[in-house]
């Protein structure tokens, strides 16, 4: 089950968010890279408003390249970092930013109950087009409006269960904050019921695989809210940040001290246990560590045999090409299930973003030593002081 952390807290940054993306390990993922879409045709604002466009600046990871941005992009273009889902056609994600300032954050929602025509565990149409809906979005569309259109018509229908973190990364000009970002589910009924967070400073919020109430709601055991990873998880990026504060820490220095949050691991269960067993035990850790039977395990070891065979060649960041597997609308449950992908995100008061992605295994299911796997990018907010309105 992933976990995003997300607070207001540091004096530094304008925004840390940090994410756990727990998946079936050997599930083909593309490695996060610059990418290029032409705005959704629905998403063109009432009034007219068309795209800004680019203008094709470069952007460096962290290793002197220019993560395909170099060259520009079309005029009308939006630009968006990610990695993408290859398991299934729609090429969506999990999470991702555009040069714009769009930014997003899915999780899943695990249903409690899976029988309920109306609310589907998974749908003909992939989470991760939710994501990619608003990234791909015209770049003059508020996040308001993002909101209504999505929960209108058949925005988010046909989906399985996920609340969705987005909104515009922009500097509020009231004060020293940031315009709120939005969690829209396919469990809200209209827009008056979607919360709104990280407009207020010295905030942390959390969220995994259940619906998010904020303290004005009512709770119950399957808001992720209460659960022990988050509430643990909230409790030690808290902390995380008093102590980088009060120490002066070093970027770098406070980055691993987010990783660690990251890699906190209290998964009750022994790891050979199956993952449809260790359902309710997945609440429990922040980290998962890879679960499994032996079915799963031979499964493991099939894959690293074939990537031995086949030298162990990856797949390259940009490849939209599935990995010899089926797009399969009932999801991808092959090998062990775990934390598959990590990921920081800080943004500062000049608009300033550092994105980095730890990957844990390669696409043959090796383990990748943590860090070798990290891929690292730096880029500024285009617009990052202006108010969309």
């Amino acid at each position: 089950m992933c976990i995003v952390l997300m607070t207001t807290a540091h004096p530094d940054y304008a925004l840390v968010a940090i994410d756990n993306r727990d998946e079936y390990i050997l599930r083909p993922t593309s490695r996060p890279h610059w990418w290029t879409a032409r705005p959704e045709v629905e998403s063109r604002v009432p009034n007219g408003g068309t795209t800004n466009g680019t203008n094709g600046k470069g952007s460096t990871n962290g290793n002197g390249s220019t993560n395909g941005l170099g060259k520009g992009s079309p005029a009308g273009e939006v630009e968006i970092l990610s990695s993408r889902d290859l398991q299934r056609a729609a090429r969506g994600t999990w999470l991702g930013i555009t040069k714009d300032g769009n930014f997003a954050i899915l999780t899943n929602y695990r249903e409690a109950i899976t029988d309920v025509a109306a609310h589907p565990v998974c749908g003909v149409r992939s989470r991760g087009s939710m994501v990619t809906a608003w990234l791909r979005a015209d770049p003059a569309e508020t996040t308001e409006h993002f909101v209504h259109r999505m929960l209108a018509g058949n925005g988010v229908k046909g989906v399985g269960g996920f609340s969705l973190i987005c909104g515009k990364l922009r500097k509020a000009q009231e004060e020293k904050n940031i315009d709120p970002l939005s969690i829209i589910s396919n469990r809200c009924d209209h827009a008056g019921q979607v919360p709104w967070i990280c407009g207020q400073r010295g905030s942390v919020y959390g969220l995994s695989n259940a619906i998010y109430v904020d303290q004005n709601g009512g709770f119950d055991e399957e808001e992720s809210s209460l659960w022990p990873k988050v509430q643990k998880g909230k409790t030690l990026l808290s902390q995380t940040v008093a102590d980088a504060v009060a120490s002066s820490c070093s970027e770098t220095e406070f980055i691993a001290s987010l990783f660690k949050v990251l890699d906190t691991d209290d998964f009750p269960l022994d790891h050979s246990t199956d993952v449809e067993q260790a359902v309710r035990s997945l609440r429990n850790s922040i980290f998962i560590p890879p679960l499994g039977g032996k079915e799963r395990q031979q499964e493991m070891e099939k894959a690293r045999q074939h990537g031995r065979d086949n030298h162990n060649h990856p797949p390259s960041a940009e490849t939209t090409e599935a990995v010899a597997r089926p797009d399969e609308v009932n999801g991808f449950e092959s090998g062990l299930y775990g934390t598959q992908r990590q990921t920081v995100i800080l943004v500062d008061w000049d608009g300033n973003v550092t994105f980095i992605e730890r990957a844990l295994w390669d696409s043959h299911g090796n383990a990748i030593p943590k860090g070798e796997g990290d891929e690292i990018f730096k880029f500024k907010v285009e617009g990052w002081e202006a108010r969309v309105e």
